[in-house]
C-alpha cells in the first residue's frame, strides 16, 4: 500500500510541478518502479524455488517402493498365469477356489481331477517353471542386478525367491491346503512331498547366491541343472 501511495504521489507531482520539480519527481518515480520490480522478482523467485532435497528423496523412495511391489505383483501374475495356460492347453476346466493357509485366506486356480499324472504334474509345476525362467533371464542378462537401481526387476526376483521358499517350507511340513502345488507335484510324480520342497528350494537359494555374488560360477550351473531336473520329472 505504501508503494502504491508513493507511486501515485510521484505521478501527481511530476505532472503538476515545474520542469526541475518534474525531473526530481521523475527520478522518484523511477526509484519506486525499480523497487516494485525488485519486490516482484523476489516473489517470482520464491514461487519457482526448487523443492527441498528431503522432499525429492522421499518421492524417489516412494516411487522405488511402488516399482518394487509392481515387480512382485508381476511375478505373482506370471506364476498363476502359467498354471492357467496349461489348464487351457489340457482343457482342464480351470476355476478359482478360495483356500486358507493356517487362517490366512488366498485363492488357488483349480482344475478337474481326472487328468493324467503327467498333465497334473505339468500344471502344478508351471508356476515354478515361470519363476525359474524369469529369474534365469534376469540373472543371465543382468548378473550385477544387485548394484543397479532397478526396483521393478528386484521385486520380480524377490517374489520368485520368496515364493519358492514359502512353498518349500509347506512341502517340508506337508501342511497347507490340499490344492498346494507341491502336493500335486508329489502325487503326480509318485515321490514324497519333502523331495519336491527341496527341488523348489534349491534354485531359490542358488539364485540368491548368484544375486549377491555375481562373479561366482558354481551357483550358475547348479541352479540351471536343478531347474532342468525339475522339468525332467515330467517323464518319470
Amino acid at each position: 500500500m505504501d508503494l502504491l501511495c508513493a507511486l501515485r504521489g510521484a505521478l501527481v507531482s511530476g505532472v503538476g510541478g515545474s520542469n526541475g520539480c518534474a525531473t526530481r519527481r521523475a527520478g522518484e518515480l523511477v526509484a519506486v518502479l525499480a523497487c516494485c520490480a525488485g519486490v516482484s522478482g523476489d516473489l517470482q523467485a520464491q514461487q519457482t524455488a526448487p523443492e527441498p532435497q528431503g522432499t525429492r528423496q522421499s518421492v524417489h523412495r516412494l516411487a522405488s517402493v511402488g516399482q518394487f511391489l509392481g515387480g512382485a505383483a508381476v511375478g505373482l501374475g506370471l506364476h498363476e498365469g502359467a498354471h492357467l495356460l496349461f489348464d487351457v492347453i489340457f482343457d482342464a476346466d480351470p476355476g478359482i477356489k478360495r483356500v486358507e493357509f493356517h487362517g490366512i485366506p488366498f485363492f488357488a486356480i483349480t482344475h478337474r481331477p481326472d487328468l493324467s499324472p503327467r498333465q497334473e504334474f505339468v500344471i502344478d509345476s508351471a508356476g515354478f517353471w515361470a519363476q525359474h525362467a524369469t529369474s534365469e533371464l534376469l540373472l543371465t542378462r543382468r548378473p550385477r542386478l544387485r548394484h543397479e537401481h532397478a526396483p521393478f526387476a528386484k521385486g520380480l526376483l524377490a517374489f520368485n525367491i520368496g515364493a519358492s521358499g514359502a512353498y518349500s517350507i509347506a512341502a517340508f511340513a506337508q501342511t497347507g491346503p490340499p490344492e498346494r502345488d507341491t502336493r500335486g507335484m508329489a502325487q503326480a510324480a509318485r515321490i514324497d512331498e519333502p523331495w519336491i520342497g527341496a527341488l523348489i528350494l534349491a534354485p531359490a537359494v542358488l539364485d540368491a547366491w548368484r544375486y549377491y555374488e555375481p562373479d561366482a560360477r558354481l551357483p550358475v550351473w547348479l541352479s540351471r541343472a536343478v531347474k532342468v531336473a525339475g522339468v525332467l520329472l515330467v517323464f518319470r
